[in-house]
């Protein structure tokens, strides 16, 4: 088979259409262990090809002056480079001569072409042999992250190949199982580092490989933070292996469409991937704190919809502390269009934002002129630059090195360094954000609820109850994944409303919902033992359903674990909204942070402010409304107003609880009947009426009568409601909202 493979120099991309020159291969053939010959002759010359990437642009937008921001003046340490890399002195002189230059970080390479340029230990677990040692037997990151650093550049190693790897790789061959594919079975693309397979994206020991991997790197070097480029990323074709269509059918109910193009399929597999994105950020900067997590992507519209690849919500979600977006262009129109692209100028408003420049191959110089006008393009706009590659900025070029470096000289003349001291975590960047709430949950059967995906302590995410009455994180233990938890050895019980006692212990753990990770770790109730109570005996512990975990939301904490959107980051733990499904089979809707405008329409009645209780954080409210107006058709609840009343998610059916049997006139505990009309109300806040029936969630209502209940009259209105009713909580203020959906 003919390939053409341009080892390291893939931050060249191929578009619609790709023009290669290959050139000759030698002819051994990869069978068996000859994978490791393979790699030690010297196979594949370098190609070189031309890239246009002509898409409509969007008319750029007007932006404030970005505020001053830590300047990139960086450069790529390619495979092409590796003569640098291998030579103390030569390491030395590079490093020294860019600090001369007034450069301020480099990314030296550390991952591509499906091995590292390290020694890792991982890697030689998974039988991946090792080959970049120095000509002195260095480690050659160790060595230029050395140099660099006695120069005072910052360095960032390259994990240049993300999910991508050659076909004929050890890792390939070991493990075909993490492979994934097109619909019709082709493992491979065609891309500019050849013909290329991708490692799944979706699969958990995929996951923990690259996890393991970029935790090494930042544990093993001290490294000043990690860069991912557009190949942490999947090509739209894939994504239709066993694993995966299995992963989506189970989540959405259907097997994924033919259309790899289709909207919600790029949507599932762009969550998927961003969401491992968010996992291993919190990875490093469980590790490193000021590791500046770092992406090279293409343009947005390109790499969402070509390469599942969302950069813009990661750096809206706030995992992204810099941005160098690869623009290889010869048009200098064209490359303008690119720099002054709406997700660009939003970007650089918030983190450190650069434009990777095209400093020339090595049968594809490129001109000083056309790099001064498009480094001068880029500056006039605010942006930094990084330059690939390393050799192409003087030693490989169509002018004298003396020239080349006295023109980059001309264009960086003073010193700006980097100091990632100041790299301090960072907020998202939206106020508010909505998310779907399932029919389903991801264990066991119900008639009615709202589910909310949860994923806690690294785990795969999971879709739980979303309970507005009670408050705290609940899952079973199957539930946590492998990242740290802090136990704590306190075993908590708490007594749902239908009698089933939950028992288990309090840990501590990383939360992320849906594609939000809490600030810090929460308390979570690893639950071990679920029982009835005495009083009743038919709770939903006795049916032998698995457990499929709640998240209380309740702000009425009495004790730990308490409401865990108190900790999710910036304003999304201010407060949030349920809205229903009108009771079909459709997503409902969980929006976190409240503004000014998605409160509008609502009508607010107060809470009453609660002591607080130690370990839980921000105001303690009693949820349980009062002033609540009932009537019960045929009881002595007649527009009787000393109710109490709670909103309720985990309630299936509405329920009036009544201390005194008088209340109840002649209505006898049990389901209500159709005659039985029920209306609750506060006056101008809702007026909310239901004719009781026998469908669960819908229309059924429970009446008990109990001489030990707390309240004369409470009222939970249950999950019908929020068919009629979209539902506000405001913890700041103390409030709860009503807004009519009829």
């Amino acid at each position: 088979m003919r390939r053409c493979i341009l080892i390291g120099q893939s931050k060249l991309r191929v578009a619609f259409r790709t023009e290669v020159a290959c050139c000759q291969i030698s002819p051994f053939i990869h069978q068996g262990y000859s994978l490791l010959r393979k790699r030690l002759l010297p196979l594949f010359f370098l190609i070189s090809f031309v890239a246009v990437l002509l898409l409509n642009s969007f008319v750029p937008a007007a932006a404030l002056p970005p505020q001053p921001r830590q300047e990139i003046r960086g450069v790529w340490l390619s495979g092409n480079d590796f003569s640098v890399f291998r030579n103390r002195s030569k390491a030395e002189a590079a490093m020294s001569q860019l600090r001369q230059l007034n450069f301020n970080t480099v990314y030296p390479v550390v991952w591509n072409d499906g091995y590292t340029h390290y020694p890792s230990a991982i890697a030689r677990k998974m039988g991946i042999p090792f080959f970049f040692k120095g000509t002195d037997g260095q480690d050659v990151i160790a060595d230029i992250i050395s140099q660099a650093r006695r120069q005072g550049l910052l360095a960032i190693p390259w994990f240049e190949f993300g999910f991508m790897v050659p076909l004929t790789s050890e890792l390939a061959y070991k493990h075909p199982n993490w492979l994934t594919q097109k619909q019709d079975g082709t493992q491979t693309s065609i891309s500019a580092a050849g013909e290329v397979a991708w490692l799944n994206p979706f699969h958990p020991e995929v996951q923990k490989f690259i996890t393991e991997l970029v935790t090494e790197i930042i544990t093993q070097y001290d490294a000043d933070g990690i860069q991912f480029d557009d190949h942490t990323s999947l090509p739209v074709d894939f994504g239709y292996d066993k694993y995966t269509i299995s992963l989506y059918t189970q989540e959405t109910g259907n097997p994924p469409p033919p259309n790899p193009q289709a909207q919600a399929w790029i949507k599932w597999r762009a969550d998927k991937i961003t969401a491992f994105m968010v996992d291993l950020h919190q990875t490093v900067k469980a590790k490193k704190p000021n590791a500046i997590f770092s992406v090279s992507p293409n343009y947005y519209d390109f790499a969402y919809k070509l390469q599942l690849q969302d950069w813009l919500n990661w750096v809206r979600l706030g995992i992204v502390d810099e941005l160098v977006m690869q623009v290889y262009r010869n048009d200098l129109e064209s490359f303008i269009a690119q720099i002054t692209r709406p997700e660009i100028l939003e970007t650089q408003q918030i983190i450190p934002t650069g434009i990777g420049i095209m400093a020339g191959l090595r049968n594809r110089p490129v001109s000083i002129p056309q790099i001064q006008s498009q480094v001068q393009a880029a500056q006039q706009r605010g942006l930094g630059i990084g330059f690939f590659y390393y050799e192409s900025l003087w030693d490989i070029a169509p002018e004298p090195a003396a020239q080349r470096q006295s023109a980059f000289a001309a264009l960086f003349p003073n010193p700006v360094l980097r100091d990632i001291s100041q790299n301090t975590p960072r907020k998202p960047t939206f106020n508010t954000i909505s998310l779907p709430l399932y029919p389903k949950p991801s264990l066991g059967q119900r008639v009615r609820g709202y589910f909310l995906e949860v994923a806690v302590a690294g785990g795969q995410p999971k879709r739980i109850l979303l309970d507005t009455g009670s408050a705290g994180l609940r899952v079973p233990k199957e539930f946590l994944g492998n990242a740290p938890i802090r136990r704590t050895g306190q075993n908590v019980k708490e007594v749902l409303s239908d009698g089933t006692i939950l028992e288990g212990e309090l840990v501590y753990a990383n939360a992320r919902f849906g594609l939000i990770p809490t600030a810090e770790p929460v308390p979570v109730q690893v639950v071990t033992n679920r029982q009835c109570t005495a009083q009743k005996p038919n709770c939903s512990a006795k049916n032998g359903v698995p457990f499929s975990g709640i998240v209380g939301v309740n702000y009425f904490e009495k004790s730990l674990p308490y409401n865990p959107l108190r900790k999710l980051p910036g304003n999304l733990n201010n407060g949030f909204i349920v809205i229903g499904n009108g009771g079909s089979n459709n997503n409902g809707s969980l929006i976190l942070g409240l503004t000014a405008d998605n409160q509008a329409g609502f009508k607010m009645a107060a809470w009453s402010q609660q002591p607080e209780v130690n370990g839980v954080p921000g105001n303690r409210w009693d949820s349980r409304l009062s002033k609540v107006c009932l009537t019960i058709t045929g009881s002595s609840a007649k527009n009787s107003c000393n109710a109490r009343m709670i909103t309720d998610t985990a309630n299936i059916n509405g329920l009036t609880e009544f201390k005194s049997a008088s209340t109840a006139g002649k209505l006898k505990a049990g389901i209500l009947r159709s005659a039985n009309a029920v209306k609750v109300a506060i006056n101008g806040i809702f007026d909310y009426s239901l004719t009781p029936g026998t469908r669960d969630g819908l229309n059924r209502w429970n009446l008990s009568i109990s001489s030990q209940a707390e309240l004369p009259i409470f009222v939970n209105t249950g999950i019908a409601f929020f068919d009629k009713y979209d539902v506000l909580f405001d913890p700041i203020n103390g409030k709860q909202g009503f807004r009519s959906r009829r």
